[in-house]
């Protein structure tokens, strides 16, 4: 049988705490459980080390204590002061004895050998050799000179060599005994049937032996670091290395005081892993058994407590609509639903109103309405405005933003429907509405019929409106007013009369109160389009000169002329098109780049949409005029440097020629006087003065550097008379030239 919605929010949350609690306690008990057999695995693996540690100093002692004892007879001292041949049998016989005998006392596998470095031979194995000089010196340098230490262990290829200066106690060494301990023999000592890993480091923690050479189970740094650890404890402990790359590795040590030797073995996680198996089925399965008898509680308890639940759905006659699996749910929605339908549609009801409403004053405004409609409609929004009324339809649009972006646009008519709202009374119109993206629109009802009243009652309106406007969003409206109508249905007529008021407040400016009646006075028919073409021209040529101030001096009267005569809004727009026409040829004529773009349909769209004078000002003054007479005043300057250079690098060339600004403009193709005036703007002086001090500065380098004569440098520098270069130069330098070589040469 299906169960309902209480009946899994019983059984659910009882089966999820007890599953919970279950897990808790077995992650308890395994972690528990497993930092015990940890300390188990590492209890047995540090006895495991001591042992070894154990059995491997005491056979070293041994040796140590055979030698160290041999080292202290008289035999040894009549072996080691007298020299030794294949003839001495006897004597050859009693120190192998003794090394067979320290031989039996060690380590199986170990190689002896005793060298006598008084009397420089060798006996090793049962073999007896000679030593070199080289050989013996070998010898004290390997073993005697560069150790701090008569007793000491190497590491060597074939294991570690246990090394023995004797006399033990004396200073004075006549002997050397080594004892060759091989890998083999290590490997019988330290290796298990489980073959765990140990290695011994010495105090220097220099490797000394591995179970498992090359397997790289510690690094040179890591074994330095353990050692380290090692020499600051007392006997044992374990330490934690981190891996890059790898889970941290936790290994066991034990110090050897006898020769400070670290033996190491790793904490294999795995051995913690295998030793852990059957308690984690003994959890696993124990786990499992609670679980599915906390289930199996959950579920009677659950069918316990839903049961009266049950009953009372089966209660329910075959006809209800049970839309719900929450039984508590279904029944209290069940109780309530009447009452909650009820509210739900007069929320529905209320919430549509305004969009109803608005919806209504738009399809007067296009004509899609009917008188029956009207007269149906108009009640339900409790209007009483059928009778004897006369309507009269005012349209509002932005003059500009004031300091806002276009993107605040729709906000800002949003608030002007709002200020009409507040402004006319609710009994005095019909409700505002956004009529387009730029318009907003009211339809004003008055109950008398006299044409004077109703015009000072909407101006007085109006006038309210742009007043509040102002004041509270900080930018300006227009506003057109249609005839006055007394039938609704002629709205559409009547926005199509407001639009054409507004449409002339591009002769009149902003915040403008436009009645359409005033606007159909003007005198109409065939009207001769009035363009100053003059102040154009004058405007125009201030462009090419790239002359800001008198631009400025051009431009305002040739707006104001073209407002002034055009009084009608299509013959001024016609105007400002050609205006921006010929601006735009006139670029194309200069070769300048402000307006040229792939079309200028924008730019033609942008001027015509503007129904505000002061803002079609604003964009062809900044965004149109001035970037083209700052574009060719730039070009301009251009063109002046580049003359001036040309001018310069003929004078600094042709200085000691016949030269003047008539020979230059004829080679350049310019007027002398163009060329004059634009080369003093760029220098600062004049042509002639230019030439004249250029010429000087070369006479004073010739009166230091040359013999030249005075009458030479004035002859070479195309002065026709010596008396007019002096002159010159004495008006320049406030000296002659012949004083200036003298006080030149002087210093």
């Amino acid at each position: 049988m299906k169960k309902g919605v209480m009946f899994y929010k019983i059984f659910i949350p009882i089966l999820v705490l007890g599953i919970g609690l279950v897990a808790s306690f077995e992650i308890y008990i395994y972690y528990h459980t497993m930092n015990s057999v940890a300390d188990r695995v590492a209890d047995s693996k540090e006895s495991y080390i001591r042992q070894i540690k154990n059995n491997l100093e005491q056979k070293i002692q041994t040796i140590e204590y055979a030698f160290s004892t041999y080292s202290t007879t008289q035999s040894f001292n009549e072996v080691v002061e007298n020299p030794i041949t294949e003839k001495d049998f006897v004597t050859y016989r009693n120190i192998n004895t003794q090394l067979n005998y320290i031989a039996s006392m060690g380590m199986e596998g170990t190689t002896y050998t005793l060298i006598s470095l008084k009397q420089k031979w060798q006996l090793s194995d049962g073999s007896l050799s000679h030593l070199t000089q080289a050989d013996l010196d070998r010898l004290y340098e390997t073993y005697i000179n560069n150790q701090a230490q008569g007793l000491f262990w190497l590491k060597m290829d074939t294991g570690i060599r246990f090394v023995n200066t004797l006399p033990a106690f004396s200073t004075k060494k006549q002997a050397i005994a080594l004892s060759d301990i091989s890998l083999e023999t290590l490997d019988r000592m330290i290796k298990t049937g489980e073959h765990p890993a140990v290695l011994i480091v010495n105090k220097q923690g220099e490797l000394m032996y591995e179970t498992d050479p090359g397997a790289g189970l510690l690094t040179a740094d890591q074994l330095h670091t353990i050692s380290s650890t090692a020499a600051a404890q007392q006997d044992a402990g374990m330490l934690t290395l981190e891996r890059p790359k790898q889970a941290p590795l936790k290994v066991l040590f034990a110090k050897s005081a006898y020769n400070n030797w670290t033996y190491i073995t790793p904490l294999d996680q795995k051995e913690v892993n295998d030793a852990l198996k059957m308690t984690r089925f003994g959890l696993i399965t124990m786990g499992l058994l609670l679980v599915l008898l906390i289930a199996a509680a959950a579920y009677a308890i659950s069918l316990y407590f839903t049961k009266p639940i049950l009953r009372i759905k089966r209660s329910l006659p075959e006809g209800s609509q049970f839309t719900s699996n929450n039984e508590i749910d279904w029944i209290i929605n069940s109780i309530d639903s009447i009452i909650t339908e009820k509210k739900s549609l007069e929320t529905l009801v209320q919430s549509e109103l305004p969009q109803l409403e608005t919806q209504l004053i738009l399809n007067l405004f296009r004509s899609r309405i009917t008188r029956e409609e009207l007269e149906h409609k108009l009640p339900r929004f409790g209007y009483n405005m059928l009778g004897n009324r006369v309507y009269v339809t005012m349209l509002v649009q932005l003059d500009n933003l004031g300091k806002r972006g276009a993107s605040d646009k729709d906000v800002l008519l949003l608030a002007v429907n709002k200020v009409a709202e507040e402004v006319i009374p609710a009994e005095r119109r019909l409700l505002p509405i956004i009529l387009n993206d730029d318009t907003q629109a009211t339809i004003v009802a008055f109950a008398e019929n006299n044409e004077q009243e109703i015009r000072r009652q909407v101006l007085e309106y109006a006038r309210t409106m742009i007043r509040t406007v102002k004041e509270y969003l900080q930018c300006s409206i227009s506003i057109g007013i249609s005839k006055s109508y007394d039938n609704l249905l002629q709205s559409k007529e009547a926005c199509e009369m407001s639009k054409q008021a507004l449409h002339h407040r591009l002769n009149l400016g902003k915040e403008s109160i436009i009645f359409y009646e005033d606007i159909t006075k003007v005198v109409s028919g065939p009207v001769l389009l009035h363009y100053p073409v003059q102040l154009e021209t004058q405007l125009f040529d201030a462009i090419r000169l790239g002359d800001e101030e008198q631009v400025s001096r051009a431009l305002y009267p040739l707006l104001a002329e073209l407002m002034k005569h055009n009084k009608n809004a299509v013959h001024l727009e016609v105007t400002l098109v050609r205006l921006v026409n010929n601006l735009i040829q006139l670029e194309q004529v200069l070769g300048i780049d402000v307006l040229m773009t792939q079309d200028n349909h924008a730019l033609y769209q942008r001027v015509l949409s503007i129904r505000n004078p002061e803002e079609v000002e604003r964009l062809l003054v900044e965004q149109v005029i001035f970037p083209m007479v700052r574009s060719m005043k730039e070009k301009t300057n251009q063109q002046f440097r580049s003359l001036s250079e040309k001018i310069a690098a003929i004078v600094r060339a042709e200085y000691d020629h016949e030269l003047s600004l008539e020979m230059i403009g004829d080679r350049l193709h310019y007027n002398p006087n163009y060329l004059s005036s634009i080369f003093k703007k760029e220098f600062g002086t004049t042509f002639s003065d230019y030439l004249m001090n250029y010429r000087l500065d070369m006479a004073k380098k010739w009166l230091i550097d040359t013999d030249m004569t005075i009458k030479e440098i004035a002859e070479r520098l195309q002065y026709q008379n010596p008396q007019n270069f002096i002159r010159s130069f004495r008006k320049k330098e406030h000296v002659t030239p012949g004083a200036y070589r003298k006080m030149k040469q002087a210093n």
